[in-house]
């Protein structure tokens, strides 16, 4: 008898299974950008918060900024502290000399220093030489309640410091010359200086035409006047 066909016989390969697929979890939403600081005032308000947690801007900010004046060593003089001559000059002495006293006619020796906000625009300690563009501390010459710029044009000299004019200091304020009668030497003394008594409608330097400044003054010889 012959043998059955062979598509009767069991089949020899596996059954395939098929699995439901599930699907697949939707991913996570990114992340939020950092936050960004839109503008500079931004960033000067995150600094302040930073400082502020940290206890360091109580500390500077309880405080007032100090003047220009202050933090360059210079005295702040309150207005009601300084004294009037009857030219209506106001002034207040800082240091109270010992040695002898400028009167009228004295020839004195000074170095001045004239400020405008805050800034030293003419100064005496700034000599300058004409001969090796050097500068020096020459002290200024002149004659108490003489006529301003009178001393100014003498001949020159010829020093160990060189050729220089024999008032190599920059032009000093009409001021000066009024305001340094009655100061002993070693005395300190600030002035208010008027525009009519200072550098009026011309200026000087970066002191502008019509402006007051101030005007320091320190008295270093005084040679009496002779009697003629």
């Amino acid at each position: 008898m012959p043998p059955p066909p062979p598509s009767m016989a069991p089949s020899a390969l596996p059954s395939r299974t098929f699995h439901r697929r599930h699907p697949l979890p939707s991913p996570a939403p990114p992340p939020p950008p950092p936050s960004t600081v839109p503008c500079c005032v931004s960033r000067r308000r995150a600094a302040a918060q930073l400082l502020l947690s940290a206890g360091l801007l109580t500390a500077v900010s309880s405080s007032s900024p100090p003047a220009l004046a202050a933090r360059r060593g210079r005295r702040t003089i309150a207005p009601e502290d300084y004294a009037s001559t009857p030219d209506g000059l106001k002034y207040y002495d800082l240091i109270e000399g010992k040695g002898p006293t400028a009167e009228k006619g004295s020839t004195v020796q000074v170095h001045f220093d004239c400020i405008y906000r805050s800034i030293t625009v003419v100064s005496s300690r700034e000599a300058k030489l004409l001969a090796g563009n050097r500068s020096i501390a020459q002290p200024y010459v002149f004659t108490v309640g003489s006529l301003p710029g009178k001393e100014r044009k003498r001949d020159f000299a010829d020093t160990a410091n060189g050729l220089f004019s024999a008032q190599a200091s920059p032009k000093p304020p009409r001021a000066m010359y009024m305001i340094t009668e009655g100061m002993k030497v070693g005395g300190k003394r600030r002035v208010i200086v008027p525009p009519d008594l200072g550098y009026g409608k011309k200026g000087q330097g970066e002191i502008p035409a019509d402006a007051s400044f101030e005007l320091d003054i320190e008295l270093l010889e005084v040679i009496p006047p002779t009697d003629s």
